[in-house]
């Protein structure tokens, strides 16, 4: 339930991080401003004796976001993966929050694999071991199939994870809800709509049999994509609260010592991991929106494996062009036509200017190219796009939320592995495919071909529609008799206008493609 009680909530989160020792840390490994600092620190201290106290056997940012609950939890997952934001010793502090969070006992997890698959665990399998792997929502068991012998691995939800999301949720709209009427500069960002969005994005987590839909679908997408395998999810064995998937063997893809010694090269999978999202994503509009090391695994043949299925992301194929068109552009450092792209797409107002807009974006991509990567500041970088986008009244693109933050945590990845990683050189050859057959004459042909299919398919219902909106607007209803022959002459008015239409729009684009 949504209301001021939930301030409560949000008075025990700065307490939590007081008593943790949490706000020291994040506020050093953000470079705060002192002002910043001193105000934190006198609005929390009078109140940190409602904080939680969390293990002490943690670091402090840890200790604090394992405390607070799930939603606090998947924060801290996505900071994990970001060295050149929060350094290197708060990353690593952060890892734990991927898969190795205190698990729940497995005669529990027992107990809700019988509930929702309706018959004892020894039928179904022959063997069901201790916990491998326990995250926010869930945990995992490697299991044998009694009937094949085959090794899965079994996914139960933790009990009571639906309402300590809710809590959560619940509180982060009331914080969304006061920066929107407290912060007018604020609202540009859409907070709400963030918070909606991420809500949504979570209910879906919560019921595995989404989950192993997603999984499906996506394996089905990447079934012919080079060094990248998924398990298959057995279905029989699968339900709303458990789901039961193939089991992957491989290395962690966090453990950069393990990878070495396994004889894997690291630089290679660096790119593969960004190059594979910018395919899902640009050409299936179909991603994986976990990418973090906890989800995926190098195989002994030196695939990368990815589970988790929780939140993919889908993006329409319009979005998937200008977010190419936008990344081509910094590739080829056009920065006119990414400031276009941005205002035809109404990202940016139309009373802007789109050469001031354009000058913007330059300073914002030449620091980037012609300089070790590994000198770029991200915090700096984003930091200073914050800004530009407020300067130019840019409005949070919530379509867009799951892929801007996937990027984020996929780079993420890919610097962890190599740190000296260029993401343009790397994204350039995938980007500038997709821009080359899904924009120009022939892509222009295809999409025409599309609608004409489209219109064809509902050609014969089209006099009908016609006549319907006539008569709604107050135009009178031709008599009977004469209905038959107002839908045939109306009907061959509107397929000689495609007919002819069609015709001259394909003449000019086999034109251009010829050319």
């Amino acid at each position: 339930m949504r209301g001021p009680h939930n301030i409560w909530r949000l008075i025990r989160t700065g307490a939590t991080f007081q008593r943790t020792g949490a706000m020291n840390a994040v506020l050093d490994a953000f470079d705060t401003p002192a002002s910043v600092r001193f105000v934190a620190r006198t609005l929390a201290m009078p109140f940190t004796f409602l904080g939680y106290a969390g293990d002490t056997g943690m670091p402090p940012v840890t200790r604090a976001l394992t405390a607070l609950g799930p939603a606090y939890i998947k924060f801290g997952q996505i900071l994990s993966t970001r060295p050149d934001v929060v350094g290197d010793e708060m990353a690593l502090q952060l890892r734990v929050l991927q898969d190795k969070l205190p698990p729940f006992p497995v005669s529990t997890a027992k107990a809700e694999v019988e509930s929702e698959l309706g018959m004892p665990v020894d039928r179904m399998f022959s063997e069901f071991s201790e916990p491998v792997a326990a995250a926010s929502i869930a945990q995992v068991h490697r299991a044998r199939l009694a009937v094949s012998g085959e090794e899965v691995a079994v996914k139960v939800l933790r009990p009571g994870i639906e309402k300590a999301f809710r809590k959560d949720i619940d509180a982060f709209y009331l914080a969304a809800s006061v920066i929107d009427f407290c912060s007018p500069g604020s609202r540009r960002l859409r907070p709400l709509d963030v918070i909606e969005h991420f809500d949504g994005v979570v209910q879906g987590e919560l019921d595995l049999r989404l989950e192993s839909s997603s999984a499906a679908e996506f394996a089905a997408n990447t079934e012919k994509d080079e060094g990248f395998q998924l398990p298959r999810i057995k279905w029989e064995y699968s339900a709303r609260r458990v789901m039961t998937l193939g089991w992957a063997d491989g290395v962690p893809m966090g453990d950069n010592a393990a990878i070495d010694a396994a004889g894997h090269d690291r630089i290679l999978l660096g790119d593969r991991v960004l190059q594979l999202f910018l395919n899902h994503a640009l050409r299936d509009g179909y991603f994986h929106a976990d990418m973090h090391q906890g989800n995926l695994k190098v195989a002994p043949n030196g695939n990368i494996v990815a589970y988790d299925f929780g939140i993919m992301g889908h993006i329409d194929e319009y979005t998937r062009r200008v977010y190419a068109e936008i990344l081509y552009g910094f590739i080829r450092r056009d920065y006119k036509r990414v400031a276009e792209v941005h205002f035809e797409a109404g990202y940016v107002p139309a009373d802007k200017d789109v050469d001031e807009f354009a000058r913007a974006l330059r300073a914002v991509g030449e620091p980037i190219f012609g300089m070790d990567a590994s000198k770029i500041s991200m915090g700096r970088l984003l930091s200073y796009l914050f800004e530009v986008t407020e300067r130019f009244g840019m409005e949070t693109r919530t379509e867009l939320i799951l892929l801007q933050r996937t990027m984020v945590v996929v780079e993420g990845v890919a610097r962890s592995l190599n740190p000296q990683i260029n993401i343009w050189q790397v994204a350039s050859p995938i980007v500038s495919d997709y821009i080359a057959q899904t924009i120009g004459p022939r892509a222009a042909l295809r999409d025409f071909a599309k609608t004409a299919r489209v219109m064809a398919r509902f050609g014969p219902r089209l006099p009908a529609l016609v006549e319907n909106a006539l008569i709604r607007q107050g135009n009178p209803e031709p008599p009977q008799k004469d209905r038959g022959l107002f839908r045939w002459v109306l009907g061959a008015v509107i397929l000689g206008l495609t007919i002819g239409i069609s015709g001259s729009l394909t003449l000019i684009l086999v034109d251009l493609a010829l050319f």
